[in-house]
């Protein structure tokens, strides 16, 4: 391979922590999620991986619903040539969105044709239904071909997953959005078990239940939305909802630091645990975003603190994903521990 360029990443990769996969996978505890929601497009999302790759990324979480998988492919391969670094430095994932539950085989394979890869170290359903919303549609949009969950179907899905595996085009699976309803049932008939579960995850919506279950399951939790989620699209705002950058503790945790409060988000998820996959298009966030997990680390008090403030304070709802009769986007989570019909 032809290095264009002397490279020297801004972060020392070598200080990034890690997490381990059952499989046995490293990977890296802070990703790049590259979802631009209705703010971002393609060029700008691909651009930012590029200069993220070059501070020291090496964790990208992709789907193919984000539009941009091929602009992220060609940035991928140039980075690759321009930095000298070789595929298996990587860890990249993508999810097979809902609309291709019963044709995921050939859903993987576009997304590797277009990533310019030929696997995937993990790969994830993005929702545990196949029911579909136009691409940024407001939150009163509804499918009439959405149903509730039905397990029978989503092991039909999943058994597609398990041969990808099998095929050697993908190293792992696991799951998104899914509540320890389905995944115990999930982990019950699985042949090939998930290997992680991508789940809303913020210091004012810490999940606590789930991330504990996927912990003792084995699974490791990626947590999206890490620091609130401010650029998410509008459809997922409502008046309700509470800013974890503004919460007293994160801001005190900050000042004793000197930092931004959204680096303290980072910092207490992967001191948890769990690995968050912050998005940004700007450098300095970026960079703040992977160099903070390798120095000044919270003390055990502010870890305490941050755990006695969760607020229970869902901002993903998935109201666009109900189904007739379905009343409540509550209905989508399991609240009461039973799947909802």
């Amino acid at each position: 391979m032809t290095v264009a360029y002397s490279y020297q990443p801004t972060v020392d990769i070598d200080k990034v922590p890690t997490k381990t996969l059952y499989t046995g996978q490293k990977m890296p505890a802070v990703g790049l999620g590259t979802f631009g929601s209705d703010r971002f497009g393609p060029e700008e999302v691909s651009q930012a991986v590029y200069g993220a790759i070059k501070a020291g990324y090496r964790f990208m979480d992709c789907a193919s619903i984000y539009g941009n998988e091929d602009q992220i492919g060609d940035v991928l391969k140039r980075a690759m040539n321009d930095f000298g670094i070789e595929r298996e430095e990587f860890f990249i994932n993508s999810k097979v969105w809902n609309d291709q539950h019963d044709d995921v085989i050939n859903a993987c394979k576009k997304t590797l044709k277009d990533l310019q890869v030929d696997y995937l170290d993990l790969y994830m359903v993005h929702w545990p239904f196949p029911n579909f919303h136009p691409i940024g549609c407001d939150g009163d949009s509804r499918s009439p071909d959405a149903k509730p969950y039905i397990h029978e179907d989503f092991m039909k899905t999943w058994r597609q997953m398990e041969q990808l595996v099998e095929m050697g085009l993908v190293k792992a699976i696991g799951t998104s959005n899914m509540t320890i309803a389905k995944m115990a049932l999930l982990i019950r008939d699985a042949r090939i078990k998930p290997a992680v579960n991508e789940m809303e995850c913020h210091p004012l919506f810490q999940q606590e239940e789930l991330y504990n279950y996927m912990i003792n399951n084995d699974v490791v939790p990626v947590g999206f939305c890490p620091i609130g989620s401010p650029t998410r699209p509008e459809r997922d705002k409502t008046a309700e909802d509470l800013v974890d950058i503004e919460n007293p503790v994160i801001v005190a945790a900050a000042d004793r630091l000197g930092v931004h409060p959204a680096i303290v988000c980072i910092k207490w998820a992967v001191q948890r645990g769990h690995v968050p996959i912050p998005f940004s298009v700007a450098e300095d966030q970026y960079v703040s975003n992977l160099k903070c997990v390798t120095e000044n680390p919270l003390t055990e008090e502010e870890l305490e603190a941050i755990s006695r403030i969760d607020a229970n304070n869902r901002l993903i709802k998935g109201q666009v994903f109900l189904w007739e009769g379905a009343d409540s986007w509550e209905q989508l989570w399991d609240l009461d521990g039973n799947i909802s019909a």
